[in-house]
């Protein structure tokens, strides 16, 4: 029983934890209060620098583990080699949860749901957005949308860390637990009929934002109890999928 309750408890803090790279963004975290450092990763490729002196005192400091890995390996660990520059850092998400966690502690809310933005600072807009207006989480699926990296970490000014964010491992499954739990699945259309302005919306509602190019994958759609649009004028077919999270957000 034990066994499985420390398997349990690893598979848990495994999932709230992430990994970003490039010594600027690591070194801008290390120094942050409000974040929760867990492991350093360096690359013994590494030649002297500044900057690395500087996280090292850190971690030294705050007692933060640090450990050396040949290159190839630090590149698996940051998942890019082109950019993290030797360095990585895993950070302990306290926000981070699964569906079956919210599910099972919120009555009432309102959710964005990331269906393919693959746009790291339209991510980071969007994440921005709904941590400062009326949104209580974000659903960001682990696949098929931009990766949560140091691009939306600097896009979203540290609200990342500030947001209920659920990470689902398929976007469509999610939804559909969701739905269980009698929630309101709400996608944006063109061709819609009623104007988002106009909608009586549920005590339980999700707003689902898609592609930058295609919109809402049709699978998606396909779970969608409501279409709505944003109306606009002289001519302009399309806002920003940022533009429109903060439209959707202040409601």
């Amino acid at each position: 029983m034990q066994d499985s309750q420390d398997y349990i408890d690893k598979k848990n803090k495994l999932s709230k934890i992430l990994t970003i790279y490039g010594r600027n963004a690591v070194n801008e975290a290390l120094l942050e209060s409000t974040i929760t450092p867990n492991k350093l990763h360096l690359s013994t490729s590494n030649k002297d620098a500044k900057v690395i002196d500087d996280m090292i005192s850190i971690c030294n400091k705050r007692g933060i583990e640090i450990v050396y890995h040949d290159k190839m390996t630090l590149s698996r660990i940051s998942k890019n080699a082109k950019q993290d520059q030797g360095v990585a850092l895993d950070i302990m998400m306290d926000n981070f949860l699964n569906e079956d966690e919210f599910i099972a502690n919120n009555i009432n809310y309102r959710l964005l749901a990331i269906d393919g933005v693959s746009n790291p600072q339209n991510l980071g807009m969007i994440i921005r957005s709904a941590a400062a207006g009326n949104i209580d989480a974000i659903i960001i699926p682990s696949k098929g949308t931009s990766s949560i990296n140091p691009l939306v970490i600097k896009a979203s000014v540290g609200t990342i860390f500030k947001i209920p964010i659920i990470i689902s491992n398929n976007l469509s499954t999610t939804l559909k637990k969701f739905k269980n739990s009698k929630t309101v699945i709400y996608t944006l259309c063109l061709n819609a009929k009623e104007s988002y302005k106009n909608v009586d919306y549920t005590d339980k509602s999700i707003f689902v934002l898609g592609n930058e190019t295609n919109g809402v994958s049709k699978e998606i759609e396909a779970l969608s109890d409501k279409s709505i649009i944003i109306p606009m004028k002289r001519g302009v077919e399309s806002l920003n999928v940022a533009v429109t999270a903060s439209l959707l957000a202040f409601m």
